[in-house]
């Protein structure tokens, strides 16, 4: 289990410090539109590593016999596009059927461990102390936790005791980007202040030795655990800014993604209509989102797109009216990490950024809903 917070951190003296050394809005900017800023950064993996090959092994033992038809099922491992992925337990943790409360444990710990690991990355490299952070927007879908994860690590970090805590649940894959845009409108709302935006997801603890649905084989031949931390200050100068964001949510498309909460934990809702979905109707989806900002297609250098799997990236490929190759990043984070969900296209803006943002970028991530989150970022000037 995480390390719970210290008693000094309860102490009186720390709420009165927190409370007087919270970061106030600049009057100067108050009431003005200012752009948020990304100040930094940062992507956390767990040390447990599995190959692909490895992977697919496993589910072979798991399922083999079990399933009817599992051998042609299992060519999906081949085709993911998928080296090697994280997971927050050794592989063979998974081979003997857990129930919720392992779950949970294990994703409380996991978790946390990898938030404080990705925040205190981010923080570094904005050159920020966690005692200086005003808001924290924590998105995660693949577990429950009252109190949420970054009230639990907030002795670890040394949060302040008056830190705001924005948590959110249920938006899946396209809780990086749909995130991101919640933390940069607080973020823009109070000039100066500073807002860290978090998103970590232990996915793989979706395994089920008892599910022996088509979808549960596919979500293990794809995903995996990570996290990833932005630090955020409206005002601040020299650093790419948050310019738009926005969703789009399809009319009676429940039960394209999502999950199932049954006994034994967690169930996978995979529709295999997803790829020939998002070719169909996310180009007009952005379009339409990026109309709303007064942009056009035209305006975007780099679509910076959620890897959701190689037949994913292949219609978002085909819907941006892309060449082949632009999406070469989604297809290298989905190789070396798998599918995080809601973290994934961070990692991908990561690569991004590490190479020179040039002109501007739009995020684009697809999750439960059905829905597209859509957001722009403006390269510095």
């Amino acid at each position: 289990m995480a390390t719970p917070p210290s008693r000094e951190f309860f102490s009186p003296s720390r709420v009165h410090r927190g409370i007087t050394a919270a970061r106030r809005a600049d009057p100067a900017m108050v009431g003005k539109r200012v752009a948020t800023a990304l100040l930094a950064l940062a992507t956390a993996v767990p040390a447990h590593q599995v190959s692909q090959a490895d992977a697919a092994a496993a589910a072979a033992t798991v399922f083999g016999t079990r399933v009817h038809g599992y051998e042609r099922m299992a060519r999906v491992f081949e085709t993911t596009g998928i080296r090697k992925r994280h997971l927050v337990r050794p592989l063979d943790w998974f081979m003997t059927p857990r129930g919720w409360e392992e779950r949970s444990d294990a994703f409380l710990e996991g978790a946390s461990d990898l938030f404080v690991i990705a925040a205190t990355r981010a923080l570094d490299a904005a050159d920020v102390r966690a005692a200086d952070v005003d808001a924290i927007v924590t998105v995660t879908s693949t577990g429950i936790a009252a109190p949420s994860l970054e009230a639990r690590v907030a002795g670890r970090m040394g949060f302040r005791a008056d830190v705001e805590r924005v948590p959110i649940f249920g938006l899946g894959c396209a809780g990086g980007v749909s995130g991101l845009t919640t933390a940069a409108r607080l973020a823009e709302a109070r000039p100066g202040t500073t807002v860290l935006f978090i998103a970590v997801e232990t996915c793989s603890l979706a395994f089920r030795p008892d599910d022996l649905s088509k979808a549960s084989i596919v979500a293990t031949a794809l995903f995996a655990d990570g996290a990833a931390a932005c630090v955020l200050r409206a005002g601040a100068g020299g650093r790419p800014t948050i310019e738009w964001g926005g969703q789009r949510l399809w009319p009676d498309t429940l039960d394209i993604m999502g999950w199932r909460v049954e006994e034994q934990g967690l169930g996978v809702v995979f529709d295999r209509a997803i790829p020939p979905f998002a070719e169909a109707h996310v180009g007009a989806a952005v379009e339409a989102m990026l109309a709303g900002a007064g942009l056009v297609h035209g305006d975007i250098a780099r679509f910076v797109c959620h890897p959701g799997g190689t037949k994913v990236v292949d219609a978002l490929e085909h819907a941006l009216r892309l060449a082949s190759g632009d999406l070469a990043d989604e297809r290298a984070v989905l190789a070396d990490y798998g599918n995080m969900s809601a973290p994934t296209v961070l990692f991908v803006l990561e690569r991004v950024l590490a190479r020179g943002l040039a002109g501007r970028a739009a995020l684009l991530a697809l999750g439960p809903g059905f829905t597209a989150s859509g957001l722009t970022l403006r390269a510095a000037a």
